[in-house]
């Protein structure tokens, strides 16, 4: 008996070997569990001559106790039973598991997931405004208690903790800038106006990107696309006119937010780093929460230190405070993660698709826990908007996969 624990290969014998498996005898896969790693040998004899095999009787033979060997992805080793005076074969690749067989529930699950926690988010931090409306501060702890799961998921490494040196500081800079300063104007208007008005308004942001792909960047942006983003004006300005939590500094910093992540998307294009995306969005997070501290103390700092804290503490208590403060941080920063993750799995037009219910979901969720009254105009504009999001969305998802068909058949 011998025990072999690596599989040695001849280059000088590939083709004798790989005949074994083409030969016209019977092969039959199936399941067949791996029982030992013991085998014996029958009278196994080479040949003198280069390149000749000669196995008069080859007996492979498995034994012994009952488990299947598998792969750290849980896939089962290939199991071979070869025996020269049978002439028989059976190979098997092992059984997949349950997810592998089944990964459109995975990605079912990241969907589920991103939209689960974006709803917590929008909910919990609306109910925070109403007890305590600094938003400015409020931005803060959301990057920070961000940026404090990034160091400790470094510490643990989960991710390892990618090297940054100063010319990637240099063009994730602007990038962390629009972010933060789109981060902070959706939280100023989430504060002043209803969720479900405030993620209409962002509804225009497809708006701002076409135009600034095509009057900064120089591209070519197609008729229909133009065509199909006029429902999303007309449906944001039937909303607006008529929402009836409808002011100006919620609409005016709704409408930065949009101009703010527009150029985060411009400037994403030039920080191509080659960094994974993990460690590009930590990175992020650290330079956004550096920028966001300074005017979150200038502008909220007095009326915080005086009556703000005081009077969210006498309202809720401190533990409920606290734990609200860490709640939303916590829910914003995994939201954000898992958007990454799940558009990572899918196609443009499942992304595109995915995007526009997201919005749908939070809008709808805002409106029955909160009970905001909206008027019958309001209802179709949002509505038209939202169709004009998702037709812009399809059409462009649509347009990217035609570019990267005939990209590849260039290169084919």
């Amino acid at each position: 008996m011998a025990s072999v624990i690596n599989p040695v290969r001849s280059p000088t014998h590939t083709n004798q070997i790989s005949s074994l498996y083409l030969s016209p005898n019977r092969i039959s896969p199936s399941n067949v569990a791996l029982k030992s790693r013991s085998f014996s040998f029958s009278s196994l004899a080479f040949s003198p001559l280069p390149g000749k095999l000669r196995v008069p009787a080859l007996s492979i033979e498995f034994s012994g106790w009952n488990q299947h060997l598998r792969r750290r992805s849980s896939v089962g080793f290939p199991v071979a039973k070869a025996a020269a005076d049978g002439a028989e074969i059976e190979i098997t690749e092992g059984s997949k598991s349950f997810f592998e067989k089944f990964p459109f529930l995975i990605t079912g699950f990241f969907f589920f997931m991103w939209y689960f926690l974006n709803v917590i988010f929008n909910i919990l931090n609306k109910k925070v405004y109403n007890y305590f409306p600094y938003p400015y501060f409020v931005s803060v702890i959301h990057l920070l208690v961000g940026v404090v799961y990034c160091l400790v998921s470094w510490s643990v490494g989960l991710p390892k903790r990618a090297p940054i040196d100063k010319e990637q500081l240099a063009l994730l800079t602007p990038v962390a800038f629009c972010h933060a300063l789109g981060h902070v104007m959706s939280n100023v208007s989430f504060a002043a106006v209803a969720v479900s008005f405030t993620h209409t308004i962002k509804a225009l942001e497809p708006f701002f990107n076409a135009s600034a792909s095509q009057f900064v960047l120089g591209h070519h942006i197609p008729l229909s696309l133009w065509l199909s983003l006029a429902p999303v004006v007309i449906g944001v300005s039937m909303a607006s006119l008529t929402e009836l939590s409808f002011n100006w500094l919620g609409f005016g910093s709704a409408m930065i937010s949009n101009i703010a992540f527009t150029y985060r998307s411009i400037y994403s294009k030039k920080a191509m780093t080659g960094m994974d995306s993990t460690n590009v969005y930590a990175y992020i997070s650290i330079i956004a929460l550096l920028v966001c501290i300074p005017p979150a103390l200038i502008i909220e700092g007095p009326q915080l230190m005086q009556y703000g804290f005081r009077d969210a503490i006498a309202k809720v208590g401190l533990y409920k405070f606290l734990s609200d403060l860490f709640w939303i941080g916590m829910f914003y920063h995994l939201y954000n993660q898992l958007a990454t993750n799940t558009l990572e799995r899918v196609a443009p037009l499942t992304h595109a698709v995915g995007n526009v219910l997201k919005r749908v979901f939070v809008i709808g969720f805002s409106i029955v826990v909160f009970g905001n009254k909206i008027s019958t105009q309001t209802g179709i504009g949002t509505a038209i908007a939202i169709a004009g999001v998702a037709i812009y969305s399809l059409i462009k998802a649509n347009l990217e996969e035609q570019k990267k068909k005939a990209a590849a058949i260039s290169t084919s």
